[in-house]
């Protein structure tokens, strides 16, 4: 359950953060800005809703007795997750800079 709750929070941080560069984006212009702060708050959605299924088939899973890893979702997650936060590291370096 901590674990599922964390990845809401993640989620929930990464659709602020969209909302907060759209928002930007809309007083400045800057249409780059604009498209990253929506993809951000469509990813941080669809991590919204994924956390929830997971969380449902993770508990299906464990009452079987089956195993609950899936590898290969945790690393789509945790490397979409690192590009998004790196990428919103180096704009908001680009606004500091430029503003």
């Amino acid at each position: 359950e901590r674990t599922s709750l964390a990845w809401e929070r993640t989620a929930i941080a990464s659709m602020v953060a969209g909302v907060l560069l759209a928002r930007y984006a809309a007083e400045s212009l800057h249409v780059v800005f604009a498209v990253v702060g929506i993809t951000q708050v469509v990813v941080g959605a669809a991590i919204l809703l994924w956390s929830g299924q997971h969380y449902e088939n993770l508990h299906g899973r464990l009452r079987s007795g089956d195993s609950p890893v899936h590898p290969t979702a945790a690393t789509i997650v945790g490397v979409g997750s690192i590009v998004f936060t790196g990428l919103a590291t180096v704009l908001a370096v680009i606004i500091a800079v430029s503003g």
